[in-house]
């Protein structure tokens, strides 16, 4: 053996050895935020929040908040509160500071539905129609505690995917003054035949005066629940040209089809680009 490679050899042997032996320095747990447990009258249970603070927090200043539905740790806090985060680095600098409040999940599928007494509905979720105490939670006692305790400031963002989508879709039209933003991923409108489709809400007319940006986006996705009435996709299309022909100046609305994604996958894609046309570059 040459004399290089035996020196090469022993150099590698020492940082492998170095790598095993050495003590391990300034380890601990990595924290991405707080977990809170906020009990509802209005649910009649206790309910759990992760809460990304931005860095530098400042407890005396205010703070937009940007609330998640399916918001537990192993549901979509993780990646979503990371791409707040990235789109907040003062290099980047494209959305403001701004506060996550995830919210975990008790029983999906009957908060997130209104009711339904439609045979093919029932099969799907037996228990349905938990939406009307779900936005009253929010607007009566999650979003008061968060801007109490945290700072939050009058710019809310909401995001909901799938059966999210369509309680995101629900407020949007029902009560639209509880966010100033909306993004709604793959929403399943299928739900009571497409109800909210048929509906005509408050932010259509031309009086409606709340600034509010909506973003919807969807995937090549298909039909849910079997259905050959409700592709995704073409529901989705429908929501967003629904909004779209509102009369009032201050509801704009951006349409997002990404044709490489599905519903397993159309998640962190549609929220990132939500984020940046939301916010344009300034």
């Amino acid at each position: 053996m040459k004399l290089s490679a035996l020196i090469v050899l022993c150099i590698l042997s020492f940082s492998v050895g170095a790598q095993n032996t050495l003590p391990a320095k300034n380890t601990g747990d990595f924290v991405l935020g707080k977990i809170e447990t906020l009990h509802s009258n209005i649910l009649k249970e206790d309910r759990i929040l992760n809460i990304y603070l931005p860095e530098d927090y400042d407890s005396t200043s205010i703070y937009p908040v940007i609330y998640l539905l399916d918001g537990a740790a192993d549901e979509d806090f993780i990646h979503i509160a990371g791409l707040v985060q990235f789109n907040t680095f003062s290099w980047i600098n494209r959305i403001p500071k701004s506060i996550v409040v995830g919210i975990a999940n008790t029983n999906r599928k009957y908060n997130f539905t209104s009711l339904s007494n439609r045979e093919s509905d029932k099969k799907l979720i037996p228990k349905n129609g938990g939406s009307a105490d779900f936005i009253a939670f929010i607007e009566k006692e999650l979003q008061p505690y968060i801007d109490k305790k945290y700072g939050g400031n009058h710019s809310r963002t909401l995001i909901g995917q799938s059966l999210g989508g369509l309680l995101a879709t629900e407020i949007l039209f029902k009560k639209p003054q509880l966010f100033n933003k909306y993004i709604i991923v793959s929403p399943s409108l299928w739900w009571k035949d497409g109800y909210l489709l048929k509906e005509d809400p408050a932010i259509l007319s031309s009086s409606y005066a709340n600034p509010t940006a909506i973003y919807i986006g969807v995937g090549k996705e298909g039909s849910i629940d079997g259905s050959k009435n409700h592709i995704m996709e073409e529901d989705a299309k429908l929501l967003a040209a629904k909004i779209g022909q509102g009369k009032s100046k201050n509801v704009t609305v951006f349409f997002d089809y990404l044709p490489d994604e599905d519903h397993a996958t159309i998640s962190h894609q549609a929220v990132f680009n939500a984020l940046r046309i939301l916010y344009p570059k300034k």
